[in-house]
């Protein structure tokens, strides 16, 4: 066969193989496509994150009938207090989150204005926050409270109360006292709970229970 019609045959068989592979990659090409939208429309296996543990070992939970758990702490203007100290009378333990915030505010102010009332029944009125004795002056001096504000600094009393806990604002968690009342008896068991307290009319929820014990 002349060199001519060698060159010619080669050439002619090239483009046959040509057109043979060439749908053979538009499949490929066409298969990874396919693969990739797959992907796309799949929605990713969401796995559940665990809640994160709080910063301490969670307390059992308190329930009226039980024995109030007992405490010492520095309070403003004066001196220390604990439960046992206070046995024999009745005594309302409030545990606020901050002091002068506008709920712990008018909280604090409605106990003030109520004190001839909380006093008839031979009740001690104590406020409990996580502010140290500094932030308790600057609170009591500003609103002339007339009765003792206690830092529970480290938080270990409002622990043990089960008021310690996770919050949320605006998107930001954190741990923090949930607004709670306590009515310990002058036997040093907790009469009264008011849990998730609203301001509004609290101290006379609090004074109707003084009253009934």
């Amino acid at each position: 066969m002349p060199k001519k019609a060698k060159k010619k045959a080669k050439k002619t068989a090239r483009k046959k193989t040509a057109k043979v592979r060439k749908p053979k990659k538009m499949m490929a090409k066409a298969k990874k496509r396919v693969k990739k939208v797959v992907k796309k429309r799949t929605p990713k296996r969401v796995v559940a994150k665990k809640p994160a543990a709080p910063p301490f070992e969670m307390a059992p939970v308190l329930m009226e009938g039980m024995l109030a758990p007992d405490f010492r702490l520095k309070a403003y203007p004066e001196g220390e207090y604990s439960l046992t100290g206070l046995r024999g009378r009745k005594v309302v333990l409030y545990f606020y989150p901050k002091d002068d915030t506008p709920g712990c505010t008018m909280e604090a102010c409605s106990f003030r204005d109520s004190r001839l009332d909380w006093e008839a029944t031979g009740a001690v009125i104590l406020g409990v926050s996580n502010d140290d004795l500094n932030s308790h002056m600057n609170f009591s001096q500003k609103y002339h409270l007339n009765f003792p504000l206690l830092a529970d600094t480290n938080a270990a009393v409002s622990q043990a109360y089960g008021v310690y806990k996770e919050k949320n604002m605006y998107g930001k968690k954190f741990w923090g006292i949930e607004r709670t009342t306590f009515i310990v008896n002058p036997e040093g068991r907790i009469a009264k709970i008011f849990p998730r307290v609203h301001v509004e009319g609290h101290s006379t929820e609090v004074m109707s229970a003084l009253r009934s014990m």
